[in-house]
């Protein structure tokens, strides 16, 4: 397993899938990443789960947390119209395989999903919305 071109492919492939001011691997607050900078992407990694079965190779779960920020400060729309399909793009790209039924990234993987609840806050009170994506990484 190579985890530095495990995790650079999964940010190539969700930075380009929608209109990103910002993208990074290196986590920011939404506070330090101004409305102009703004939609963002970060990636941060999480956990690493390995399972070992005697005489089989070991298989690894990478837990990667996606964070998307719009904010819209000076626009008469809500923050969740920015951020809405934004977390569809996401979503459509890693879109499992019709033939294969897995998102491989590129062969590079087993298989890569958003799994868990994906957690947001639309900016109702406010400019500023967030969400944070789990995904999970399946190496063999």
């Amino acid at each position: 397993m190579n985890r530095e071109v495990i995790y650079a492919a999964l940010f190539s492939m969700l930075s380009s899938s929608g209109a990103y001011k910002t993208k990074s691997r290196k986590l920011q607050h939404w506070a330090d990443v101004t409305a102009s900078r703004q939609p963002a992407l970060f990636q941060a990694q999480r956990t690493e789960t390995a399972s070992t079965v005697p005489g089989q190779p070991t298989v690894w779960n990478l837990q990667v947390d996606i964070y998307v920020y719009a904010n819209t400060s000076n626009k008469s729309e809500a923050p969740s119209q920015i951020i809405n399909p934004l977390l569809d793009a996401i979503g459509n790209a890693l879109a499992p395989d019709p033939i294969t039924g897995k998102c491989t990234l590129g062969g590079l993987v087993q298989h890569a999903w958003i799994e868990g609840a994906i957690q947001t806050d639309e900016g109702v009170l406010g400019d500023q919305a967030v969400a944070v994506v789990p995904i999970v990484i399946k190496v063999v």
